[in-house]
């Protein structure tokens, strides 16, 4: 799967941007799965939840008890007490060191990946980072219904058909909504428990998704099937959170890489000694735009590394979700 090398995807309609032909394409063996669906129907949800998150298991298996969940309840998903992960107080080197942007920008020419792209990343620096608390998962379908129906006036996600509720997908990711609604969920959720939840910085992201190693992606080094929902290696869709155990950021939080690009705090700026790179994210040269990280089931597993700054432009193959942080 490859976009024609040097063109850029968003002259592309979303199909040949993911690398996608005209023809039907599928990734599931749909019997199977029923078969599957059918067999662990009688599991406690408990169990299913275990089965999910069981990096020995088959990933229909872990889809087929995501499915179930979605339906029965998951018992991962807690609206109101969302899991958190404890991320320790470091001193960490973020970012790409100059030298290495046209190597990185070479391994992705092929799907249509530019320079300028890449150079958003450099230079490599240094930030104190205090401790904080990032979410086990990104925000789903489930607890987002919660905040609207207390908050009705908020934006609907547009991968919402018609602005209707997705009950068969309460525990995949939301997707996508304006960085300001995934700010107001926050502030909503701090008001309704007495917390402090925001979005994670920038450089927390970073940190929270590479160790602060800087290894390329959440596991290590290089892309790989089982580890990510990315338009490679995934279903096509979005996927029940966790269901992707063997990607695992070091410190514990699931779907760092793929499922749904994630909104951080920050808007683009250039890193210290960097310099402001205008591109299609922009829009106009007075304009700026909210930070995402992750990649996503759209995308390529490029977007899916640690270091990969990228934005909402405005159409539904831009997949954007987001995860929560605390201040302890």
């Amino acid at each position: 799967m490859s976009v024609t090398a040097g063109v850029n995807p968003n002259e592309l309609d979303d199909r040949a941007a993911m690398g996608l032909p005209p023809s039907f394409v599928d990734r599931l063996d749909h019997d199977r799965l029923r078969v599957l669906v059918r067999r662990l129907a009688g599991e406690e949800p408990g169990e299913l939840a275990r089965r999910v998150e069981d990096p020995a298991a088959d990933r229909h298996v872990r889809l087929a008890a995501g499915t179930l969940l979605a339906l029965v309840g998951d018992p991962r998903v807690v609206p109101l007490d969302p899991a958190m992960d404890d991320v320790p107080a470091a001193r960490v080197r973020l970012g790409l060191p100059d030298d290495q942007v046209d190597a990185v920008t070479d391994a992705w020419r092929h799907v249509g990946v530019v320079r300028d792209w890449i150079a958003k990343e450099a230079p490599s620096y240094e930030a104190d980072l205090a401790a904080f608390r990032i979410a086990r998962y990104p925000v789903t379908n489930e607890e987002y219904r919660l905040f609207l129906t207390e908050n009705p006036r908020a934006g609907l996600p547009s991968s919402w058909q018609f602005g209707v509720y997705p009950h068969h997908l309460a525990n995949h990711p939301v997707w996508s909504v304006r960085p300001e609604d995934a700010d107001a969920y926050a502030a909503w959720l701090s008001r309704r428990t007495g917390r402090s939840f925001r979005l994670p910085t920038e450089a927390e992201w970073e940190y929270a998704a590479s160790g602060g190693d800087g290894r390329e992606y959440p596991w290590g080094g290089q892309p790989q099937d089982e580890r990510a929902n990315t338009v490679e290696y995934g279903p096509l869709g979005t996927t029940p959170v966790g269901m992707y155990p063997a990607g695992r950021s070091p410190f514990g939080p699931h779907d760092m890489a793929g499922n749904v690009e994630e909104y951080v705090a920050d808007d683009y700026r250039p890193y210290p000694g960097g310099r402001y790179v205008d591109d299609d994210l922009c829009g106009s040269p007075d304009t700026t735009y909210r930070v995402a990280r992750g990649g996503s089931f759209t995308r390529y597993a490029d977007l899916a590394r640690c270091r990969r700054r990228h934005g909402w432009y405005r159409r539904d193959l831009y997949a954007m979700g987001f995860r929560l942080a605390e201040t302890p």
